[in-house]
C-alpha cells in the first residue's frame, strides 16, 4: 500500500457508500409504521377507566384460543378486553386505515395535497341519508330492535355517500371520458345542494332527533361491537388490500394523463377503479362510525412529505398510519372527560385543522409533489 491510499479509502464516496448501508439496515417505512401501530393499540388496549396490564391481555386473549397461561385475570378484565376494547380498537384500525388510503387515492387522482373523499360528496350525502333515515324513517325504527335501527343508518349512509359520488362521477364523464376538473366543480355543487337538504331535514326534526343526528355526525368508535365490526370490516378490508394495485397506474397519472397513457395505463379504466374503491371505503366508515374528518387529508399527506409520492408505499403506509392517528385520537378522546367521552370527530378536528391551515400557508414547491 502506497502513503496516501488510507486518506483515498475514507473519503466521501467511502461516507456514502457507508450511508448507503446503514439505510439498508433501518427498518422501512412500512414496517415502522406497523411496529408504531402495534404498539399504539397496546396501548389503547391497557388504558382506560379500567386499567388492564398487558400479562392479564395475554391471559385473557390467550384462553380464547385455548392457552392456559400462568397469569390471572378476573371477569371484569375479560369483558372489557374483549367485549368494549378489542372490538373497538379493530374498528378504529379499519375505519382510519380506509379513510387515509381512501384519501391517498383522492389526492393521487387529483394530483391534490389537499383532496379528501369529502371533495366529491361522500360525507354530504351519508350526513343527508343518515338525517333523512332518522327523522322520516324514526316511526318505523322505533318499533325496531335497537341494533336492527342502527344497522338501518349504517345502510342508509352508505348508500347516501356513494350515490352522492356516482352522481358527481356521471356528471363528469361525457363520451367515454372522465374529466377531473368538472369532477371537482360537480363535487362543489353537489355538496352545497346536500348542504341545502341537510337544513331542510333539520328543520324538520324533533329535539330528540337533531341530537341523534348531532352525535353521529361528530363521529364515535363508541359502541363497537363484533356485530358492526363484521358488517363494515369487510368493505373497509377489500379497499385497503385492494388499493396498492392501482400504485403504478396512479404513479403514472401523476405525470398527466397523456403521458400515463403513453406509458400503456387505461386511463378511464383507473379514474373509475380509483372513484369506486375511494368511494367503497370512505363509505363504509362513515356507515359504521358517522363522520370522522381530517384523517383521509392528513395521514397520505404526512406519509407523503415522508417518503415521497411512491404509491407503492404511499398507499399501505397512510393506511397504517391513519390508524395510527384515529386510534390515538380515541384514544384522548375516551380518557380526557372520564366518565363522558369526547366525540372523536372533535379530537381529529382539533388535530387536523391547524395542520391544514399550516399545509396552506406553506410553499407549493415543498408540499411532497414537485
Amino acid at each position: 500500500m502506497f502513503p496516501g491510499d488510507e486518506k483515498k479509502t475514507a473519503g466521501p464516496s467511502s461516507f456514502k457508500g457507508d450511508q448507503r448501508v446503514i439505510l439498508r439496515l433501518l427498518p422501512g417505512p412500512v414496517t415502522l409504521l406497523a411496529a408504531v401501530l402495534l404498539g399504539v393499540a397496546l396501548t389503547c388496549l391497557c388504558v382506560g377507566p379500567v386499567d388492564v396490564v398487558p400479562s392479564q391481555i395475554a391471559a385473557v386473549l390467550g384462553s380464547t384460543v385455548g392457552l392456559d397461561l400462568p397469569w390471572t385475570y378476573g371477569e371484569s378484565e375479560r369483558l372489557v378486553v374483549l367485549n368494549i376494547r378489542l372490538p373497538r380498537i379493530l374498528l378504529g384500525i379499519v375505519v382510519g386505515g380506509g379513510l387515509a388510503v381512501s384519501g391517498a387515492l383522492m389526492q393521487g387522482l387529483f394530483r391534490n395535497p389537499l383532496a379528501d373523499p369529502g371533495l366529491v360528496g361522500a360525507s354530504s350525502g351519508a350526513a343527508v341519508a343518515a338525517i333523512a333515515v332518522i327523522v322520516i324513517g324514526d316511526p318505523l325504527l322505533s318499533l325496531l330492535p335497537p341494533a336492527v335501527a342502527s344497522g338501518a343508518l349504517a345502510v342508509g349512509a352508505f348508500l347516501g355517500g356513494s350515490g352522492a359520488v356516482l352522481i358527481v362521477y356521471r356528471i363528469a364523464t361525457r363520451e367515454g371520458h372522465t374529466s377531473v376538473t368538472t369532477m371537482l366543480l360537480a363535487g362543489i355543487a353537489v355538496n352545497a345542494l346536500a348542504g341545502a337538504g341537510l337544513g331542510l331535514f333539520i328543520f324538520a326534526s324533533n329535539d330528540q332527533q337533531l341530537r341523534d343526528f348531532t352525535f353521529w355526525s361528530l363521529g364515535s368508535l363508541g359502541g363497537a361491537t363484533w356485530a358492526r365490526l363484521g358488517s363494515g370490516a369487510v368493505l373497509l378490508s377489500i379497499g385497503i388490500l385492494v388499493a396498492p394495485f392501482l400504485a403504478r397506474p396512479l404513479n403514472a397519472l401523476l405525470l398527466g394523463e397523456a403521458e400515463a397513457r403513453h406509458l400503456g395505463v387505461p386511463v378511464q379504466r383507473t379514474k373509475a377503479a380509483i372513484v369506486m374503491l375511494s368511494t367503497l371505503t370512505a363509505g363504509a366508515a362513515v356507515a359504521v362510525t358517522g363522520i370522522i374528518g381530517f384523517i383521509g387529508l392528513v395521514a397520505p399527506h404526512l406519509v407523503r412529505l415522508t417518503v415521497g409520492p411512491d404509491h407503492r408505499v404511499l398507499l399501505p403506509g397512510s393506511a397504517l398510519l391513519g390508524a395510527i392517528l384515529l386510534l390515538a385520537a380515541d384514544l384522548f378522546a375516551r380518557n380526557i372527560a372520564v366518565p363522558a367521552e369526547l366525540p372523536i370527530g372533535v379530537v381529529t378536528a382539533i388535530i387536523g385543522a391547524p395542520f391544514f391551515i399550516w399545509l396552506l400557508s406553506r410553499d407549493p414547491s415543498r408540499r411532497g409533489w414537485t
